[in-house]
């Protein structure tokens, strides 16, 4: 029987090299215009590489990485029917208390752990604009902690340059992209419920989702190499200019509302006899928590909150009930009733 040769550091190296192929390949698949199932591909392949990436990691760390229990003094290993050891998956890697992985990095990945299971389950179209801003972040936050953990010999960044492209952005491309048409409703409701969860800081935190703010430039100085994308300051004079423009402009976090606090909100309106359990009733006829309807959220996955536009809907629907709500009624109802 010839003995084995076991190599020092082949493993990691081994580990380090296909996380690098797996994140290159996730890139160029996505760039490729000939290819549609771009997101799905990405996803996949960007979670094997940071997948890697970590085991590589935790390897030269010397953290045990591979599922075991410890059965008195002697410590067992689970492995597959098949005999091979399991390893943890990337999730169980971020939740590791020696994970050298910061927040908001974190965060982008388990959003594309989310995004990943979803996708799982059914044929998904138009995610591919939509989610960029987090796809970006995903490769800058995985260059950046590659060469971090294992030096700048090692990053993947002079493999590929910016994507050209044929077109401009049209105005009905601009308005398609803002309307989100066929957004397949549970990654609408997926994506809605996690951004919910985060912070306004944790939400705009660029290792999350990368947002680059595009200006035509019309004038170069001749003579002089003309990029297409050119970077400046974030305190020059222009930046200031730019972003106090776009300020005008870009999303701010929607106010979400409890149910009683809706219910109050009518009150006000001058509709004191509407209550919680009309409130309820209004719900659940129209199917309001239909995460597609956009009307409110499940914040941190247990509590719902609605947005102010269906405040709005409930306040048309008093309005549109006559009397019904406006004087206090004798025998009000007080049926117990979800919320």
């Amino acid at each position: 029987m010839s003995k084995r040769i076991r190599r020092v550091g082949s493993i990691k190296g081994e580990l380090l090299k296909k996380s690098k192929e797996a994140a290159l390949a996730a890139v160029q698949i996505f760039n490729n215009p000939n290819i549609s199932f771009k997101s799905e591909s990405y996803v996949v392949l960007m979670i094997i590489a940071w997948t890697y990436l970590l085991h590589a990691y935790f390897r030269d760390q010397k953290v045990e990485y591979r599922y075991n229990r410890q059965n008195g003094k002697r410590r067992e290993f689970e492995k597959t029917k098949h005999g091979a050891y399991k390893y943890w998956e990337i999730e169980r890697c971020l939740n590791e208390a020696k994970s050298p992985i910061d927040k908001d990095t974190a965060n982008n990945l388990r959003f594309l752990i989310g995004l990943r299971h979803e996708i799982e389950h059914q044929m998904t179209t138009r995610i591919d604009d939509l989610l960029s801003a987090r796809f970006q972040a995903c490769c800058l936050n995985f260059n950046e902690y590659i060469k971090k953990l294992f030096g700048d010999a090692n990053g993947i960044e002079k493999h590929l340059s910016f994507s050209l492209q044929f077109s401009t952005i049209s105005t009905e491309q601009k308005e398609l992209l803002e309307e989100q048409p066929g957004l397949p409703d549970n990654i609408h409701g997926y994506i809605q419920e996690f951004d919910a969860g985060l912070s306004n800081e944790e939400f705009a935190n660029p290792h999350y989702a990368y947002r680059i703010l595009f200006v035509p430039k019309t004038a170069n100085s001749k003579g002089q190499a003309d990029r297409v994308i050119e970077f400046i300051k974030s305190d020059s004079p222009l930046a200031k200019v730019v972003n106090k423009e776009y300020a005008v402009i870009k999303d701010t976090e929607k106010d979400k509302y409890l149910p009683q606090q809706v219910v109050d909100i009518m009150k006000k309106y001058g509709y004191p006899s509407f209550s919680i359990y009309y409130h309820t009733q209004l719900w659940q006829s129209r199917d309001a928590k239909n995460p597609a309807k956009g009307y409110g959220t499940m914040v941190a996955g247990k509590v719902w909150h609605w947005y102010e536009s269906w405040v709005e809907e409930v306040r048309k629907h008093c309005r549109d009930s006559g009397d019904k709500y406006i004087h206090e009624p004798e025998n009000p109802p007080t049926k117990n009733c979800p919320r």
